[in-house]
């Protein structure tokens, strides 16, 4: 059974190994902020974009196996109160739209902050290899400027609204999964 650590909690799924981490994550684990876009090999849209290992990766292509031991981050475990400075830049930059890719979006901005503090424009327009059909790019550029200033302490932005369900009740245990016991845990 495949373990991983997803939002800071070790766990295993009892789930075929083949299986995309997508599909875990929302069937399984009732992380449903990881949108499936379409799925499959040839997907493109980024829709399922979550952190693995902190780098921007689509989860429907790859499964719980090549996700063994490795560290997840969903949209739900960015931040619990969307404190986070691409949440933040999204809502004052008025970035969403329809929203169906925006947690995608999010985390792909994300892992490039993560990694590159200062972001040109050209590094931004190549980390983001999302598609939005409602056509929030035109503003992008300036939401992961805006955050990399927030990320630097440059500049604030006041806080967006705190979710309207608790995160608690985000991931109410399911039978395809359980939480790892400390006693078991083994690191990853």
């Amino acid at each position: 059974m495949p373990r991983m650590t997803i939002n800071g909690r070790p766990l295993e799924f009892d789930l075929d190994p083949d299986m995309p981490l997508l599909f875990a994550l929302r069937e399984a684990a009732n992380l449903t902020g990881t949108k499936n876009g379409g799925g499959g090999a040839a997907c493109e849209c980024g829709a399922c974009m979550v952190l693995v290992d902190g780098a921007a990766l689509r989860s429907c292509r790859i499964t719980l196996a090549e996700a063994e031991g490795r560290f997840i981050t969903t949209i739900e475990g960015l931040s619990r109160d969307r404190s986070h400075p691409v949440q933040q830049a999204m809502v004052a930059e008025q970035a969403i739209q329809c929203g169906f890719c925006t947690p995608g979006i999010v985390m792909a901005a994300a892992g490039l902050l993560s990694r590159n503090p200062s972001p040109s424009k050209a590094d931004i327009e190549e980390a983001i290899p999302n598609d939005c059909r409602c056509g929030v790019f035109p503003r992008l550029v300036s939401v992961i400027e805006r955050a990399a200033r927030v990320a630097r302490r440059e500049e604030s932005i006041s806080a967006a609204p705190a979710p309207a369900i608790d995160t608690s009740d985000a991931a109410k245990a399911v039978p395809a999964l359980r939480t790892v016991p400390k006693s078991e845990d083994s690191g990853t």
